[in-house]
């Protein structure tokens, strides 16, 4: 019987990850272990460690509805590499091939039991397990430890970072605290974590009525999302900015001009009718395409705020 003291598995495999064109750096395959529906869960995951010996800062990376199979955007894969160059060991979990779902969820029409593994909140448990991997690894900082994520891995990011009991983290497994910092790339403000929820016209999707409570972040996080996003929209995230803010959390967002969801991509903009998405009156149909400007300052807001809050903090200790 395995211990929740220590809810992963700390061996690599002998074997380096399969070598992936938007990762050069050596990438090993690694197991971390977190939990579905209260039983130990295995996720493979990349872990990229710069030259040297460390100890270095660390960013878990959590993927996008896409996955990290043969549908995956490929985002996380460029923002590991970029991360990776810049000192800071990276782990990628893959919390959706596992739980049966190898090509993600974007446009999975199916609800019930096995679908809600795969929320940002059950994901959530999935970052607080790489977190703690991250820890027991000698070349790691584990003081200094953020966690970023795209769209559906924006809102685990939230789910994450959120000053809230998590109902599913198993007994002995930290929750946010421990994360020094995060990063939210277009992700879905307009959900509910801890005292933040929202109102919407047909309950559980369509435009959103009215924006209650505090989000209550354990850490600073930065929010960067585009102003044409349709499946996860920009206002919802200046709301919860905005409330954060005023009752002293340090929640800072950026809104991109004339960007649209996953700006930070490497594919032009187009609609698909198909995709899951509450914001909309029929719960269906989002816009993605990539911006090389937003995508280019993004890379800047990402390097800044993870140097002070990962790195310039390290220094002086």
């Amino acid at each position: 019987m395995r211990s929740w003291v220590l809810v992963l598995s700390i061996s690599l495999f002998a074997a380096a990850a399969p070598a992936r064109a938007d990762i050069p750096y050596a990438g090993s395959t690694v197991t971390v272990t977190s939990t579905t529906n209260g039983q130990p869960q295995d996720l493979p995951a990349t872990l990229l460690k710069p030259e040297g010996p460390g100890p270095f800062p660390a960013v878990v990376i959590v993927h996008d509805c896409s996955g990290l199979g043969a549908r995956s955007s490929g985002s996380p894969g460029r923002w590991g590499n970029i991360l990776a160059g810049q000192g800071y060991v990276v782990l990628i979990p893959d919390s959706f091939a596992p739980r049966g779902f190898p090509d993600g969820v974007c446009l999975v029409t199916t609800t019930g039991p096995t679908l809600r593994t795969t929320f940002p909140i059950a994901r959530a448990v999935d970052a607080f397990a790489a977190r703690d991997y991250l820890r027991h690894l000698a070349y790691v900082d584990g003081a200094h430890i953020g966690i970023m994520g795209g769209s559906h891995g924006g809102s685990t990011t939230l789910a994450a970072m959120v000053d809230a009991v998590n109902p599913l983290t198993p007994p002995g497994l930290a929750q946010g605290a421990g994360f020094a910092a995060g990063i939210a790339l277009y992700p879905g403000c307009g959900a509910s974590y801890g005292n933040w929820s929202v109102d919407r016209q047909f309950r559980d999707h369509g435009p959103v009525t009215s924006y209650i409570g505090t989000y209550k972040p354990v850490a600073p996080l930065l929010i960067l999302v585009g102003e044409k996003d349709d499946w996860t929209p920009a206002e919802h995230c200046r709301k919860l900015s905005e409330a954060a803010q005023a009752a002293g959390f340090p929640v800072s967002v950026k809104i991109y001009p004339g960007a649209n969801h996953s700006f930070d991509g490497d594919r032009p903009p187009r609609y698909v009718s198909e995709r899951r998405n509450a914001n909309m009156p029929d719960g269906r149909g989002a816009t993605t395409g990539g911006d090389p400007v937003a995508w280019k300052d993004a890379i800047e807001q990402v390097k800044t705020f993870f140097a002070r809050y990962l790195k310039d903090d390290m220094a002086k200790r």
